[in-house]
């Protein structure tokens, strides 16, 4: 819901706007319920969202229902791109071939949640983006070391900028959500692909687009206060449900004596 309350914030000016988006192609990673591609669609894009084979019954049923409803509903029809699923196995490169890349906009929520799915996901990116391809991506922190890797690996082979929490939406949004815009650095290629320690990595976050960089720096500030703390009064039912959720990961393996 981040990710897509991020593009309905946003969808009237800037890069994620629907005069920019409407008939790009995009891919969605891990796709899951597909959620972010539909919102990819409602922009005007032409969305392949893919996951692994055994997801994809979920997957073709949830985009057909929302699509047929879209239709239904009858509201920016003529806006509405398209959405189609596919199969794809990250750094599987029959798959990547079979997709057509490179595709203008590479997207995923919530892929990086496993250390060994770092490389085999970095590949599939490689792979299906072009020179000019916009990559952006939203997980939320569950491993220090994992995200530490992570960014280590994109910074290696991309520009990458950070989505400030003020662009996000004022109620879908979490420190632990992260958010990031990035593009490929001039000449990557999958089979050149760097990981960690094959070069020092830059710890600057790279700011792509010096416009938007003066404009987020004029409407930066502190969100102090803004997004609510456990125990605050403030804490709205979306909270409470992610907190929950938090807390049944970390409580599943507890056996009370």
């Amino acid at each position: 819901m981040v990710f897509v309350k991020y593009l309905e914030r946003n969808r009237r000016k800037g890069r994620f706007c629907a005069s920019k988006l409407k008939g790009k192609r995009a891919i969605e990673l891990g796709a899951g319920c597909g959620l972010a591609g539909l919102g990819m669609a409602l922009l005007g894009c032409n969305v392949v969202s893919t996951d692994q084979i055994e997801v994809l019954p979920l997957l073709i049923r949830n985009v057909e229902r929302n699509t047929s409803r879209i239709a239904q509903a009858n509201t920016d029809s003529e806006l509405f791109g398209s959405i189609k699923v596919e199969e794809l196995d990250w750094g599987n490169k029959d798959h990547i071939k079979a997709l057509d890349p490179p595709f203008d906009y590479i997207i995923g929520t919530d892929v990086v949640y496993a250390e060994h799915l770092l490389e085999p996901l970095l590949q599939t990116i490689l792979g299906l983006a072009g020179p000019r391809t916009t990559i952006l991506l939203g997980y939320e922190i569950r491993s220090n070391t994992v995200h530490a890797r992570m960014m280590q690996m994109w910074k290696n082979n991309f520009d990458v900028k950070t989505v400030p929490i003020t662009k996000m939406d004022v109620k879908y949004r979490h420190p632990s959500i992260q958010l990031y815009i990035m593009t490929p650095k001039a000449q990557t290629k999958c089979d050149e692909l760097k990981v960690p320690g094959s070069d020092q990595v830059d710890s600057e976050v790279v700011e792509s687009n010096e416009t938007e960089e003066k404009e987020e720096a004029c409407n930066e500030k502190s969100v102090d206060g803004e997004i609510p703390e456990i125990g605050s009064d403030k804490v709205d039912d979306w909270e409470t449900r992610r907190c929950g959720a938090m807390a049944a990961r970390l409580l599943k393996d507890v056996k009370i004596a």
